[in-house]
């Protein structure tokens, strides 16, 4: 009889952190501003990448979904009270409240000044921007941005889902800080 290679549910969970002890693991200089996200499931997946890759926090704006909220937590499981997080009904005074904590704020977003996320050399802290399933960020909060960064897209389609997105961004420059402290 051949040894199980994955290890079991029961397995995963004894090695992870409860609610209380979390609050004392360190949390990455990296933050999330969510605008008009209009999707509970994706702000629940969007919490769950937060928490997977050691996020500070998650600002949710406009129209955004926030806990407490029974769908939410259906796809967050829990990790809406793991991570800290902030609601504003105004985008662009949750970004100007993020900029006087001298963070800066980084658009996911295809613009004409956006580099490829991964060419680009990055300081922390950080907040970056995700925005509406269709629109995107909005032009307004686009303008305060003080950098503008996309994921290559090499397939037919121009962008990604924007929780998957999150992840994505969240692990690269989880990945970035971590070497960086390193070197």
């Amino acid at each position: 009889m051949n040894e199980r290679i994955k290890r079991s549910n029961d397995e995963l969970k004894a090695d992870r952190p409860t609610i209380s002890e979390v609050k004392f693991i360190p949390r990455l200089p990296i933050s999330i501003l969510v605008e008009n996200v209009r999707s509970v499931h994706n702000v629940g997946s969007i919490f769950r990448s937060a928490d997977g890759f050691g996020a500070d926090k998650i600002y949710l704006s406009g129209y955004t979904a926030h806990p407490p909220r029974e769908d939410l937590h259906k796809t967050a499981l829990g990790s809406e009270d793991a991570v800290p997080w902030e609601y504003f009904k105004n985008p662009i005074d949750a970004a100007k409240a993020i900029k006087s904590e001298g963070i800066s704020l980084v658009l996911i977003e295809q613009t004409k000044q956006s580099q490829m996320m991964y060419e680009m050399d990055w300081e922390f802290p950080i907040c970056f921007i995700v925005g509406n399933e269709v629109t995107g960020v909005s032009e307004e909060l686009s303008a305060l941005a003080d950098i503008h960064a996309e994921l290559p897209m090499r397939g037919i389609k121009q962008s990604l889902n924007v929780s998957v997105a999150t992840g994505v961004v969240g692990y690269e420059l989880a990945r970035a800080f971590s070497f960086k402290i390193e070197n």
